[in-house]
């Protein structure tokens, strides 16, 4: 079954600052490049990939969209532009006339840093998500449960704008209590909005150097019952993935949280969802 990693990063700590990458994170302290992952994705069937922002920086999403354009297994590039400029609908038109535009598929912000728990809903942030609507793009939150109400709430502020969760939105596993994640997820999965969730990100949200499959299994199930398999995908989130699990183990992890799943909702999960979610373009790739 050809499969797509719908999230994965690149970075170089060696030309930039990246304000996440606390101590906790210094072994992924170092450059990673299409160099590194193309091999990872050969050897695992992964025909393509998602390439998603790091930094609050257009050029990060200009270099991001030249590596798209020269790299034919990055299928896609979730960027960043500041939803705030009212200029914004030029800053996205101009992004997809350079060079690799036409692989600009998403918008992403690391919402889930700001103070503001509420940031979504500021009129201005919703004027830029019109914008990011207009162009015909999508948007990715990154949030956990204290910024989830405020998903929701833009969901419903902007419904002609189709939006993918990352991460399912970092389930707590550390504490143990699902409850008020997954009540809001289940809101969130019935917006008015179309929005997608992505299989991605949990190894980190659970022990480190102990997590189980066993672990993951309660927030997939909730994910499963929510989105059903026709608006997950997988998504590796190499190299952040790599302080607790290799791609090959993610992976793996994902194959077995969906064992349940028929022939077709595993395709679904492992491919055709991201062809539909990022609107992919076929060609070499089998995509």
């Amino acid at each position: 079954m050809p499969t797509i990693d719908a999230h994965h990063h690149f970075w170089d700590t060696t030309r930039h600052t990246y304000p996440w990458m606390v101590d906790e994170l210094a072994s992924i302290r170092r450059p990673f490049s299409p160099t590194d992952l193309q091999p990872l994705l050969a050897r695992n069937g992964v025909v393509g990939s998602v390439l998603v922002q790091t930094r609050s920086d257009l050029d990060e999403t200009r270099e991001f969209l030249g590596i798209a354009h020269a790299q034919p297994f990055v299928l896609a590039v979730v960027g960043w532009v500041d939803l705030l400029d009212p200029a914004v609908a030029d800053t996205l038109a101009k992004l997809r006339s350079a060079p690799g535009g036409d692989k600009l598929v998403a918008i992403r912000h690391q919402v889930h840093d700001e103070p503001d728990a509420d940031w979504l809903v500021r009129p201005e942030v919703q004027r830029g998500l019109r914008s990011v609507a207009d162009a015909d793009l999508a948007y990715d939150l990154l949030v956990r449960t204290r910024e989830l109400p405020a998903a929701i709430q833009a969901t419903r502020a902007v419904p002609n704008l189709r939006f993918v969760l990352d991460h399912l939105a970092k389930p707590p596993f550390v504490s143990g209590d699902l409850t008020a994640w997954s009540t809001m997820l289940r809101e969130l999965s019935r917006s008015d909005s179309v929005v997608a969730a992505k299989l991605s990100g949990l190894v980190t949200e659970a022990d480190w150097q102990h997590w189980s499959v066993a672990d993951l299994q309660p927030a997939v199930d909730v994910a499963l019952e929510t989105f059903g398999p026709e608006r997950l995908m997988f998504g590796s989130d190499w190299p952040v993935c790599l302080v607790a699990a290799t791609f090959d183990q993610v992976l793996a992890a994902a194959q077995s949280l969906s064992v349940r799943l028929s022939d077709a909702e595993k395709e679904q999960l492992f491919y055709t969802n991201a062809v539909r979610a990022y609107g992919l373009s076929t060609g070499d790739n089998g995509v």
